[in-house]
């Protein structure tokens, strides 16, 4: 692919919208703050009162941007790394504009926006050093209304703003004025609760279990779930009762976690699905399992995006990671696993040979993928890569009661 085309390929309709959101926030601060009317001569016409309205109409046009950028994306298949780091960027960037703007004109103090900053700035630290693990933290409802309550309460404070109240008293009395600060209290309290969420899901990072320590900051599990487990002989563990024997251990640590379990699976065509459901009682803990056999049904099924898929194949990190988020989502599975790979005799590629398989995991918001390396014929690549998912499933489980929240 020439470099012509892999521009094209960054540069999606989804990207190029996103792109203009953040040269658009500029006008909106030119329009909200400077003495614009008086430039064009048009004093008698536009008041300050009317230039704040002016003003939330082009704030409200570039918020209405995010729906769109975010449709074309999902719409087309084009979810690509650039838009993944311009969306939530383009939203702050507005919405610290638009506070900033209003605590200089003194529509609102400063402290509600110290609470906004101080919440992306940690958000931000969180999901570095997350990054620096392979580790993606995803985004909660929390998060999502929060930013939405944002945008209201900055909306609703410019109109305010926009009608001329004489004293404390009429603006008390003005429901206008009431409600935009009940809006952003309202905002205030997702924002923090937003936060903590992220910090309850990002605990095995920030605060590792003693022991846990190591050189890559208390993370080995995500290189080898199986590392967390005492193992009998590999011959054991991939027969058939070895299997059965591990997807009862998995079943078990659910149920005493209050956890729902979810997969989806490639090359092993529903055996990490058939293990899990020959225990007794699983139907307590195992919301379901995906049998995605082809690219077309990873994107068609568990929305895996087909752009990802034409450029990298399905043997590959994200595919992995969009396959057992998908699988939890569709689900509302707590914990959910994905394998997809190479299991033989034939399909060998590049840097791909036969027994290389991806596996994702999603487990209580933190999604992550981990290369596995298999020898042997297909069947054997098969099994361990069932042993291999009832493994990392294990793990996650691993010291979790119901008693505990799922962070």
């Amino acid at each position: 692919m020439s470099g012509r085309e892999r521009r094209q390929k960054v540069w999606t309709p989804a990207n190029v919208v996103t792109f203009l959101r953040i040269c658009l926030v500029p006008l909106f601060v030119v329009a909200l703050l400077s003495p614009w009317p008086e430039w064009f001569g048009i004093l008698h016409v536009v008041s300050d009162q009317t230039k704040a309205l002016v003003a939330a109409g082009v704030f409200v046009v570039i918020s209405c941007t995010d729906w769109i950028d975010g449709y074309l994306a999902r719409s087309r298949g084009e979810v690509t790394d650039l838009g993944k780091f311009l969306d939530p960027l383009a939203d702050k960037i507005l919405v610290a504009a638009a506070l900033i703007a209003l605590v200089e004109l003194r529509v609102i103090p400063s402290w509600p926006v110290l609470i906004i900053l101080t919440r992306e700035f940690i958000v931000s630290g969180i999901r570095m050093v997350a990054a620096t693990k392979g580790v993606v933290i995803a985004a909660s409802w929390y998060g999502k209304a929060k930013t939405v309550l944002q945008i209201v309460a900055i909306v609703l404070f410019l109109v305010k703003d926009s009608l001329y109240i004489p004293d404390v008293q009429a603006a008390v009395g003005n429901p206008l004025y009431v409600m935009s600060w009940l809006v952003m209290i309202a905002a205030l309290v997702m924002t923090v609760l937003s936060m903590f969420d992220y910090i309850m899901k990002a605990r095995p990072l920030l605060f590792p279990a003693d022991g846990d320590e190591g050189d890559d900051g208390g993370f080995a599990c995500r290189e080898d779930p199986a590392n967390a487990l005492v193992q009998p002989e590999p011959e054991v563990f991939h027969s058939e009762s070895g299997l059965k024997a591990l997807a009862s251990e998995v079943v078990g640590r659910a149920s005493e976690a209050g956890a729902t379990l979810a997969c989806a699976e490639s090359l092993t065509g529903g055996w990490i699905a058939e293990s899990i459901t020959s225990v007794p009682g699983s139907s307590a803990v195992f919301a379901g399992g995906f049998v995605t056999y082809a690219a077309e049904s990873k994107h068609k099924v568990l929305g895996v995006g087909s752009l990802l898929l034409d450029e990298q194949g399905p043997v590959c990190e994200e595919v992995a990671m969009e396959m057992a988020e998908g699988a939890a989502s569709r689900l509302g599975a707590d914990v959910a696993v994905s394998v997809t790979g190479i299991a033989g005799p034939t399909g060998a590629e590049p840097g791909k040979p036969v027994g290389t398989v991806w596996m994702g995991v999603y487990a209580f918001g933190v999604v992550s993928a981990v290369r596995k390396q298999f020898d042997g014929d297909r069947d054997s690549v098969r099994a361990q890569t069932v042993e291999a998912a009832l493994l990392a499933m294990a793990s996650e489980l691993e010291g979790r009661t119901s008693g505990q929240p799922g962070g």
